[in-house]
Protein backbone atom coordinates (compact mmCIF):
# COMPACT_ATOMS: atom_id res chain seq x y z
CA UNK A 1 0.00 0.00 0.00
CA UNK A 2 2.99 2.32 -0.24
CA UNK A 3 1.70 3.73 -3.47
CA UNK A 4 0.23 6.90 -4.89
CA UNK A 5 -3.06 7.85 -6.43
CA UNK A 6 -3.90 10.94 -8.40
CA UNK A 7 -0.42 12.22 -7.45
CA UNK A 8 -1.33 12.06 -3.75
CA UNK A 9 1.42 10.09 -1.96
CA UNK A 10 0.19 7.65 0.62
CA UNK A 11 1.97 7.56 3.92
CA UNK A 12 4.47 5.12 5.41
CA UNK A 13 3.45 1.91 7.13
CA UNK A 14 4.61 0.37 10.38
CA UNK A 15 3.60 -2.88 12.06
CA UNK A 16 2.68 -2.05 15.66
CA UNK A 17 1.85 -4.67 18.34
CA UNK A 18 -1.26 -3.59 20.26
CA UNK A 19 -3.88 -5.42 22.32
CA UNK A 20 -2.46 -8.85 21.49
CA UNK A 21 -2.35 -8.34 17.70
CA UNK A 22 -0.12 -6.66 15.15
CA UNK A 23 -1.70 -3.78 13.25
CA UNK A 24 -0.44 -2.25 10.02
CA UNK A 25 -0.53 1.47 10.79
CA UNK A 26 -0.11 4.36 8.38
CA UNK A 27 1.19 7.50 10.04
CA UNK A 28 1.73 11.03 8.77
CA UNK A 29 2.46 14.40 10.35
CA UNK A 30 4.80 13.37 13.15
CA UNK A 31 5.87 17.01 13.21
CA UNK A 32 2.38 17.71 14.57
CA UNK A 33 2.82 15.42 17.58
CA UNK A 34 0.40 16.42 20.32
CA UNK A 35 -2.56 16.93 17.98
CA UNK A 36 -3.66 13.39 17.07
CA UNK A 37 -6.45 12.33 14.75
CA UNK A 38 -7.28 8.67 14.19
CA UNK A 39 -8.91 7.47 10.95
CA UNK A 40 -11.06 4.33 11.02
CA UNK A 41 -11.96 2.58 7.78
CA UNK A 42 -15.01 0.38 7.28
CA UNK A 43 -15.80 -2.78 5.28
CA UNK A 44 -14.67 -3.85 2.78
CA UNK A 45 -12.11 -1.08 2.92
CA UNK A 46 -8.61 -0.12 3.96
CA UNK A 47 -6.75 2.77 5.53
CA UNK A 48 -6.07 3.67 1.89
CA UNK A 49 -9.62 5.04 1.77
CA UNK A 50 -8.31 8.17 3.54
CA UNK A 51 -5.67 8.98 0.88
CA UNK A 52 -7.41 12.25 -0.04
CA UNK A 53 -7.87 13.42 3.54
CA UNK A 54 -4.46 12.59 5.02
CA UNK A 55 -2.37 15.31 3.31
CA UNK A 56 -4.95 17.98 4.14
CA UNK A 57 -5.15 16.90 7.78
CA UNK A 58 -1.36 17.00 8.08
CA UNK A 59 -1.29 20.46 6.49
CA UNK A 60 -3.92 21.56 9.03
CA UNK A 61 -1.62 20.54 11.89
CA UNK A 62 -2.74 17.01 12.77
CA UNK A 63 -0.72 13.94 13.61
CA UNK A 64 -2.59 11.36 11.50
CA UNK A 65 -2.85 7.71 12.58
CA UNK A 66 -4.68 5.38 10.18
CA UNK A 67 -4.56 1.63 10.89
CA UNK A 68 -5.63 -1.23 8.76
CA UNK A 69 -7.84 -2.77 11.41
CA UNK A 70 -7.62 -6.40 12.45
CA UNK A 71 -8.66 -8.61 9.56
CA UNK A 72 -7.43 -6.21 6.86
CA UNK A 73 -4.29 -5.71 4.81
CA UNK A 74 -1.15 -6.82 6.62
CA UNK A 75 -2.74 -6.56 10.06
CA UNK A 76 -3.39 -9.68 12.13
CA UNK A 77 -6.31 -11.92 11.23
CA UNK A 78 -7.29 -13.96 14.30
CA UNK A 79 -9.17 -17.19 13.64
CA UNK A 80 -11.65 -16.81 16.51
CA UNK A 81 -14.80 -14.90 15.51
CA UNK A 82 -15.20 -13.28 18.94
CA UNK A 83 -11.77 -11.70 18.50
CA UNK A 84 -13.56 -9.25 16.21
CA UNK A 85 -16.16 -8.11 18.74
CA UNK A 86 -16.47 -4.48 19.80
CA UNK A 87 -14.38 -4.96 22.93
CA UNK A 88 -11.45 -6.16 20.83
CA UNK A 89 -11.87 -3.58 18.08
CA UNK A 90 -12.17 -0.64 20.47
CA UNK A 91 -9.41 -2.13 22.62
CA UNK A 92 -7.13 -1.91 19.59
CA UNK A 93 -7.70 1.83 19.41
CA UNK A 94 -7.17 2.35 23.13
CA UNK A 95 -3.88 0.46 22.88
CA UNK A 96 -2.94 2.44 19.76
CA UNK A 97 -3.39 5.70 21.69
CA UNK A 98 -1.25 4.25 24.46
CA UNK A 99 1.45 3.32 21.95
CA UNK A 100 1.70 6.89 20.71
CA UNK A 101 1.45 8.32 24.21
CA UNK A 102 -1.93 10.03 23.78
CA UNK A 103 -4.63 10.22 26.41
CA UNK A 104 -7.24 11.22 23.82
CA UNK A 105 -7.69 12.07 20.14
CA UNK A 106 -10.21 13.10 17.52
CA UNK A 107 -11.67 10.10 15.70
CA UNK A 108 -13.03 9.88 12.15
CA UNK A 109 -14.84 6.75 10.99
CA UNK A 110 -16.61 5.61 7.85
CA UNK A 111 -19.15 2.77 7.55
CA UNK A 112 -18.23 0.04 10.09
CA UNK A 113 -15.39 2.31 11.14
CA UNK A 114 -18.05 4.81 12.22
CA UNK A 115 -19.75 2.09 14.29
CA UNK A 116 -16.42 1.40 15.99
CA UNK A 117 -15.87 5.11 16.63
CA UNK A 118 -19.36 5.56 18.11
CA UNK A 119 -18.78 2.48 20.28
CA UNK A 120 -15.28 3.56 21.29
CA UNK A 121 -16.75 6.87 22.42
CA UNK A 122 -19.30 5.02 24.57
CA UNK A 123 -16.73 2.66 26.10
CA UNK A 124 -13.79 5.08 26.38
CA UNK A 125 -15.44 8.53 26.61
CA UNK A 126 -12.40 10.16 28.22
CA UNK A 127 -10.26 9.18 25.22
CA UNK A 128 -12.32 10.92 22.54
CA UNK A 129 -12.22 14.68 21.90
CA UNK A 130 -14.42 14.93 18.80
CA UNK A 131 -16.20 12.51 16.48
CA UNK A 132 -16.63 12.64 12.71
CA UNK A 133 -18.81 9.87 11.25
CA UNK A 134 -19.39 9.23 7.56
CA UNK A 135 -22.30 7.22 6.16
CA UNK A 136 -23.26 5.28 9.31
CA UNK A 137 -25.09 7.27 11.99
CA UNK A 138 -25.19 6.26 15.63
CA UNK A 139 -27.01 2.94 15.97
CA UNK A 140 -29.37 3.06 18.93
CA UNK A 141 -29.27 -0.14 20.94
CA UNK A 142 -33.02 -0.74 21.18
CA UNK A 143 -34.85 -3.51 23.00
CA UNK A 144 -34.06 -6.34 20.56
CA UNK A 145 -30.57 -7.56 19.58
CA UNK A 146 -29.59 -5.96 16.30
CA UNK A 147 -29.42 -9.10 14.15
CA UNK A 148 -32.79 -10.33 15.41
CA UNK A 149 -34.30 -6.94 14.58
CA UNK A 150 -32.72 -6.89 11.11
CA UNK A 151 -33.92 -10.38 10.30
CA UNK A 152 -37.44 -9.55 11.46
CA UNK A 153 -37.59 -6.36 9.40
CA UNK A 154 -35.30 -7.04 6.41
CA UNK A 155 -35.35 -10.83 6.10
CA UNK A 156 -32.78 -13.62 6.16
CA UNK A 157 -31.17 -12.55 2.87
CA UNK A 158 -30.17 -9.17 4.27
CA UNK A 159 -26.39 -9.27 4.20
CA UNK A 160 -25.84 -8.78 7.94
CA UNK A 161 -28.14 -11.74 8.59
CA UNK A 162 -26.80 -13.83 5.70
CA UNK A 163 -23.22 -13.49 6.98
CA UNK A 164 -24.40 -15.09 10.24
CA UNK A 165 -26.91 -17.63 8.94
CA UNK A 166 -24.68 -18.93 6.13
CA UNK A 167 -21.09 -18.59 7.36
CA UNK A 168 -18.45 -18.90 4.69
CA UNK A 169 -20.78 -18.60 1.70
CA UNK A 170 -20.32 -14.92 0.95
CA UNK A 171 -16.66 -15.06 2.00
CA UNK A 172 -15.93 -17.60 -0.73
CA UNK A 173 -17.73 -15.56 -3.39
CA UNK A 174 -15.84 -12.39 -2.53
CA UNK A 175 -12.49 -14.21 -2.22
CA UNK A 176 -12.90 -15.75 -5.68
CA UNK A 177 -12.34 -12.42 -7.44
CA UNK A 178 -11.58 -9.48 -5.13
CA UNK A 179 -11.01 -7.02 -7.97
CA UNK A 180 -14.38 -7.76 -9.52
CA UNK A 181 -16.23 -7.46 -6.22
CA UNK A 182 -14.52 -4.21 -5.23
CA UNK A 183 -14.91 -2.67 -8.69
CA UNK A 184 -18.61 -3.58 -8.77
CA UNK A 185 -19.15 -2.24 -5.25
CA UNK A 186 -17.16 1.00 -5.42
CA UNK A 187 -19.24 3.04 -7.87
CA UNK A 188 -20.00 6.70 -8.41
CA UNK A 189 -23.17 8.28 -9.80
CA UNK A 190 -25.02 5.09 -8.97
CA UNK A 191 -28.81 5.44 -9.03
CA UNK A 192 -30.77 4.37 -5.99
CA UNK A 193 -32.70 1.24 -6.88
CA UNK A 194 -35.42 -0.62 -4.96
CA UNK A 195 -34.15 -3.75 -3.19
CA UNK A 196 -34.32 -7.02 -5.08
CA UNK A 197 -34.74 -10.54 -3.72
CA UNK A 198 -31.58 -12.39 -2.79
CA UNK A 199 -28.34 -11.48 -1.07
CA UNK A 200 -27.46 -8.11 -2.59
CA UNK A 201 -23.70 -8.23 -2.03
CA UNK A 202 -23.35 -11.66 -3.65
CA UNK A 203 -25.35 -10.35 -6.61
CA UNK A 204 -22.97 -7.37 -6.83
CA UNK A 205 -19.89 -9.57 -6.57
CA UNK A 206 -21.05 -11.77 -9.43
CA UNK A 207 -22.60 -9.04 -11.56
CA UNK A 208 -21.52 -8.34 -15.14
CA UNK A 209 -23.12 -4.90 -15.52
CA UNK A 210 -22.67 -2.80 -12.36
CA UNK A 211 -24.59 0.45 -12.20
CA UNK A 212 -22.93 3.85 -12.21
CA UNK A 213 -19.29 4.49 -13.05
CA UNK A 214 -16.14 3.04 -11.47
CA UNK A 215 -14.99 5.06 -8.48
CA UNK A 216 -11.48 3.62 -8.34
CA UNK A 217 -8.73 4.17 -10.89
CA UNK A 218 -6.84 1.13 -12.13
CA UNK A 219 -4.01 1.85 -9.68
CA UNK A 220 -6.47 2.29 -6.80
CA UNK A 221 -8.21 -0.97 -7.65
CA UNK A 222 -4.86 -2.74 -7.76
CA UNK A 223 -4.21 -1.66 -4.15
CA UNK A 224 -7.52 -3.14 -2.99
CA UNK A 225 -7.13 -6.28 -5.10
CA UNK A 226 -3.66 -6.97 -3.71
CA UNK A 227 -4.73 -6.33 -0.12
CA UNK A 228 -7.80 -8.59 -0.23
CA UNK A 229 -6.02 -11.33 -2.13
CA UNK A 230 -3.62 -11.34 0.80
CA UNK A 231 -6.12 -11.06 3.66
CA UNK A 232 -9.32 -12.51 2.23
CA UNK A 233 -12.65 -11.11 3.39
CA UNK A 234 -13.48 -13.34 6.36
CA UNK A 235 -11.77 -11.24 9.04
CA UNK A 236 -13.76 -8.15 8.11
CA UNK A 237 -17.00 -10.12 7.77
CA UNK A 238 -16.43 -11.39 11.30
CA UNK A 239 -17.15 -7.84 12.48
CA UNK A 240 -20.75 -8.47 11.36
CA UNK A 241 -20.81 -11.87 13.03
CA UNK A 242 -20.43 -10.17 16.41
CA UNK A 243 -23.32 -7.74 16.07
CA UNK A 244 -25.57 -9.41 18.64
CA UNK A 245 -22.60 -9.98 20.92
CA UNK A 246 -21.84 -6.26 20.62
CA UNK A 247 -25.42 -5.45 21.57
CA UNK A 248 -24.86 -7.30 24.84
CA UNK A 249 -21.37 -5.86 25.42
CA UNK A 250 -22.70 -2.30 25.14
CA UNK A 251 -25.58 -2.89 27.55
CA UNK A 252 -24.05 -1.03 30.48
CA UNK A 253 -22.58 1.90 28.55
CA UNK A 254 -24.09 5.38 28.78
CA UNK A 255 -25.92 5.46 25.42
CA UNK A 256 -25.42 9.20 24.88
CA UNK A 257 -22.48 10.58 22.89
CA UNK A 258 -21.53 13.76 24.74
CA UNK A 259 -18.64 14.83 22.50
CA UNK A 260 -19.05 17.26 19.59
CA UNK A 261 -19.86 15.25 16.47
CA UNK A 262 -20.10 15.80 12.73
CA UNK A 263 -22.28 13.40 10.72
CA UNK A 264 -21.71 13.30 6.94
CA UNK A 265 -24.24 11.55 4.69
CA UNK A 266 -24.32 10.72 1.00
CA UNK A 267 -27.72 11.51 -0.45
CA UNK A 268 -27.56 8.39 -2.65
CA UNK A 269 -26.15 6.12 0.04
CA UNK A 270 -28.18 2.98 0.63
CA UNK A 271 -27.42 3.31 4.35
CA UNK A 272 -30.39 5.05 5.93
CA UNK A 273 -29.85 8.37 7.67
CA UNK A 274 -31.00 8.79 11.25
CA UNK A 275 -34.12 10.87 11.76
CA UNK A 276 -33.49 11.26 15.50
CA UNK A 277 -29.71 11.41 15.76
CA UNK A 278 -29.67 14.31 18.19
CA UNK A 279 -31.53 12.23 20.80
CA UNK A 280 -28.35 10.21 21.34
CA UNK A 281 -25.80 12.67 19.94
CA UNK A 282 -26.99 16.05 21.25
CA UNK A 283 -23.92 17.97 20.07
CA UNK A 284 -24.11 16.85 16.46
CA UNK A 285 -24.06 18.72 13.16
CA UNK A 286 -25.36 16.91 10.08
CA UNK A 287 -24.44 17.61 6.45
CA UNK A 288 -25.09 15.79 3.19
CA UNK A 289 -23.43 15.61 -0.20
CA UNK A 290 -24.66 14.35 -3.55
CA UNK A 291 -22.78 11.11 -3.18
CA UNK A 292 -23.09 7.40 -2.75
CA UNK A 293 -21.67 5.37 0.10
CA UNK A 294 -17.98 6.15 -0.42
CA UNK A 295 -18.35 9.87 0.23
CA UNK A 296 -14.75 10.47 1.37
CA UNK A 297 -13.59 9.21 -2.02
CA UNK A 298 -16.43 10.20 -4.35
CA UNK A 299 -16.77 13.76 -3.03
CA UNK A 300 -13.33 13.96 -1.49
CA UNK A 301 -12.75 17.70 -1.91
CA UNK A 302 -16.10 18.70 -0.38
CA UNK A 303 -15.80 16.09 2.37
CA UNK A 304 -12.27 17.11 3.31
CA UNK A 305 -13.16 20.81 3.34
CA UNK A 306 -16.22 20.18 5.51
CA UNK A 307 -14.23 18.14 8.01
CA UNK A 308 -11.44 20.71 8.25
CA UNK A 309 -13.87 23.62 8.62
CA UNK A 310 -15.82 21.82 11.37
CA UNK A 311 -12.68 20.77 13.23
CA UNK A 312 -11.30 24.31 13.12
CA UNK A 313 -14.36 25.93 14.69
CA UNK A 314 -15.43 23.19 17.11
CA UNK A 315 -13.81 23.05 20.53
CA UNK A 316 -13.15 19.64 22.03
CA UNK A 317 -15.43 18.41 24.79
Amino acid sequence: MNTSTHEIPFTETTIIPVNGVDLEVFEAGRENAGNPIVLCHGWPDLAYTWRYQIPALVAAGYHVIAPNQRGFGNSARPDNIVDYDIEHLTGDFAALLDHFGYESATFIGHDWGAFIVWSFTLLYPHRVDKVVALSLPYLARGEMPWLNFMEAVLGSDYYFVHFNKQPGVADAVFDADPARFINNLYRRDEPLMPPKPGMALIEIAQGDSPLGEPLLSESDLAVYDSAFKHSGFTGGINWYRNLNRNWHLLADADPVIHQPALMIYGLRDAVARSEHLSLFVPNVEEISFDSGHWVQQERHSETTSAILEWLARTPAS
